[in-house]
């Protein structure tokens, strides 16, 4: 089977490391796998066996967000249509991620009823939590537009029953499929040296970003009166960054707190930590409390 699996990019994040396990699986049984990435960054070693392509945007009009998800289908059927010439149609395309879904919906060249929408997280609580008014029921109206009547995917049951009951959304096809783990994979990488094995210290393991609320994780450390260092490792914007730690100094806990750069191993952290902690709003599948197991 020839599958295109879609991204908008692959930064640090937990859809993506689920993107690359999942090809890597696919191809190990023998699919043919290619990887359209809608952004050029890439965090992470890409599997052997996949076609990787990258379908970047480079409009710098004044105008280009207005006519950003239709430019951008048009590219990616290009791209489609090139790959398919050299190498025969796709079998099954699977976008992931919002964005990505809003620009593949938009595709004149893949087939309807061979592309599954995979969600990663609680709709609800991603796009609608922080709107009101107009701009909550505007948002919810997109989103069933978009996914009514389209074959979904969805990394656990409750993903699911959030797209159908908050949204009122009736998937033309549904599966749960949970994310996909190399646990001897996990365990060899978690062998890997740590700086801090001995220690003791608390472990916060996330991308920077306000659903995963560091900032409620930091005010929680800072009134437990925990001494044990708590580590955060992850990446997100400057900006977030600044903003976390200018939290950290008002809480008094700057000596005691470590931002720690991305890095594709996390697990040997992880292993000699006293403590994992996951503090999002809302989790579509929480990989690291799988993989801290």
């Amino acid at each position: 089977m020839r599958i295109l699996m879609i991204i908008d990019g692959l930064p640090g994040g937990g859809a993506e490391k689920v993107l690359l396990t999942l090809a890597q699986g696919l191809v190990s049984q023998g699919h043919r796998v290619s990887i359209f990435s809608l952004r050029g960054v890439c965090d992470y070693a890409l599997p052997e066996g996949i076609e990787y392509q990258i379908i970047a945007d480079h409009t710098h009009t004044t105008w280009r967000k207005l006519t950003e998800l239709s430019r951008r289908a048009r590219a990616l059927d290009k791209a489609v249509m090139a790959s398919q010439q050299r190498n025969g149609e796709f079998d099954l395309v699977v976008s992931h991620l919002h964005k990505t879904d809003r620009i593949v919906a938009r595709s004149r060249v893949l087939p309807r009823d061979r592309i599954w929408f995979c969600l990663h997280t609680m709709f609800s609580l991603g796009y609608l939590g922080h709107r009101k008014g107009l701009s909550r029921w505007l948002k919810r109206h997109k989103i069933y537009s978009l996914y009514q009547d389209r074959n979904i995917i969805a990394v656990s049951r409750g993903v699911l029953e959030d797209m159908c009951q908050a949204f009122k959304v009736t998937p033309r096809q549904a599966e749960v499929i949970y994310n996909p783990f190399d646990f001897a994979a996990v365990r060899r990488m978690a062998d890997a040296p740590c700086e801090l094995a001995g220690q003791d210290y608390l472990i916060h393991v996330g991308r920077l970003h306000e659903n995963k609320r560091q900032d409620r994780l930091l005010k929680a450390y800072a009134e437990s009166g925990i001494q044990a260092p708590l580590v955060i490792l992850g990446k997100g914007s400057d900006a977030m960054l600044r903003r976390l730690q200018s939290l950290a100094q008002d809480l008094q806990i700057t000596d005691r707190v470590r931002f720690k750069a991305f890095n594709t191993n996390p697990y040997p952290y992880i292993r000699h930590a006293r403590m994992l902690i996951l503090s999002s709003d809302s989790e579509g599948f929480g990989n690291v409390l799988v993989e801290a197991l």
